[in-house]
């Protein structure tokens, strides 16, 4: 009398357990077990499923039979996911992230050809220094088991066409479990910027991983890649990936805030603009450069030119923020002069990459200096009272905020030492370029 689902469950919980232990057995046993005999009972217990199936085909209601079926499958995968949590906890704990080393042409081929993450067809020359470190290879082969043993799984289930499932738990796995190992690690063991680069180049390496995975989880599962590729998604590991830049621009930025601190040298009413550009600026040059010499080793060029352009866009802004800040009270057109070297010279050292981006994003990495440029070029000019034409502001003035327009034009003086901005010169004779700034100011305050 008691209802067939419920008079089984605890039987089929304890077949699916069964193999579930005799499957994990097999693979940490060192041999206690054979593969062969684990088939022979996978082969038996298939004709369970082929039963239902046939069954079903005949009209028998065996619905309740297949759920609990399906409900053992998740079971099964939810069990590997958390298997595999604890493995790339471990890989990752254990890796230094250091460039890994290769000596000879076997470690080249399980390490990198196996996951099809090469670069280059071409066999290199050993030994090898690979742009990723041991987290890489390690995190690819728990993924790489994890869809063999989901596809063998599958496999004895009674579908012929399971690629869905294994694509649905292989998603999981990396964007859940996979992505967030990695952004713990990121944001609890990252120690500086030496670790924080080579964990922005696994990332780039993990995104070409990740293609290998869904092909050869398409491919084991019988699948044409043609097929396969239609359904796509965006790179699983996105979150640890900017994680990733987000802390390598972090780290750089401190590096680049304790030149950046010289600005406070700057002779702000200085009595000639200053040779060569203000010291600051020199420091943050070689600190540049020699940056670009050490990451172009192992960073990607796209990912180089992101983590760049945001460590420019940085200090475009320390240089705004100089000049708006309670420091500086005052200031003169020739310490305006000397910082329109200083923009100069940074934008020559983003023009300069082009040989290693191109010169189309080398313009885009220059645009990172967009609003310091700008600032300078408005203090310069001879119309400032364009800003206020929309379509010059448009095109010229795009990335000035007003407000800091207003605070930085009041604290300029001219060379007889008075307030372009103030109002409480209105005796004394105004020089045109004066006139036109403070009629800037004052339309700027009205308006807004």
């Amino acid at each position: 009398m008691t209802p067939f689902l419920e008079s089984h469950q605890t039987f089929f919980a304890q077949i699916a357990g069964f193999f579930i232990v005799e499957d994990r057995v097999l693979r940490t046993g060192g041999g206690l077990i054979s593969k062969m005999e684990v088939e022979n009972l996978w082969d038996t217990a298939d004709y369970v499923s082929l039963l239902g199936v046939t069954l079903r085909r005949f009209g028998y209601p065996i619905d309740a039979l297949l759920d609990v079926l399906s409900k053992h499958r998740d079971k099964y995968h939810e069990l590997l996911l958390s298997d595999c949590r604890k493995q790339f906890a471990e890989a990752l704990a254990a890796d230094k992230f250091e460039q890994m080393y290769m000596k000879k042409e076997y470690e080249y081929s399980m390490n990198v050809l196996s996951f099809q993450i090469q670069t280059s067809n071409i066999m290199p020359a050993f030994p090898f220094v690979a742009p990723f470190s041991s987290t890489v290879p390690d995190c690819c082969r728990i993924v790489r088991s994890f869809i063999e043993d989901s596809v063998s799984f599958m496999s004895y289930g009674g579908q012929l066409e399971f690629f869905d499932v294994v694509k649905k738990y292989l998603d999981r796995l990396l964007t859940e479990v996979l992505d967030g190992a990695l952004l713990k690690v990121i944001n609890s063991s990252i120690g500086g910027v030496t670790q924080a680069m080579q964990m922005a180049a696994n990332m780039a390496v993990f995104e070409r991983a990740c293609d290998f995975f869904f092909r050869h989880a398409a491919q084991l599962s019988g699948i044409p890649l043609r097929i396969a590729e239609r359904g796509r998604r965006q790179f699983p590991l996105i979150k640890a990936r900017d994680a990733a830049e987000e802390t390598l621009s972090g780290l750089l930025k401190q590096k680049v805030d304790g030149f950046l601190s010289l600005i406070e040298n700057v002779n702000w009413m200085a009595d000639d603009p200053p040779q060569g550009g203000n010291e600051y600026a020199n420091e943050v040059i070689i600190f540049l450069e020699t940056l670009v010499s050490t990451a172009q080793q192992v960073l990607p060029v796209q990912v180089l030119k992101r983590v760049l352009q945001d460590v420019l866009a940085h200090i475009s802004e320390m240089i705004v923020g100089a000049l708006l800040g309670e420091s500086v009270k005052r200031f003169n057109i020739n310490a305006i002069m000397g910082l329109d070297v200083d923009v100069r010279l940074l934008e020559s050292f983003a023009e300069n990459q082009a040989p290693l981006l191109s010169e189309a994003e080398a313009n885009q990495l220059k645009s990172g200096l967009a609003e310091s440029r700008q600032m300078v070029n408005l203090l310069l000019s001879n119309h400032p009272e364009n800003f206020l034409n929309p379509v010059i502001r448009e095109r010229s003035y795009n990335a000035l905020d007003y407000r800091k327009v207003v605070a930085i034009s009041e604290k300029l003086r001219d060379q007889s030492d008075r307030l372009f901005g103030s109002f409480g010169t209105r005796g004394a004779k105004q020089n045109p370029k004066k006139k036109s700034l403070d009629a800037l100011i004052k339309r700027l305050k009205d308006v807004n």
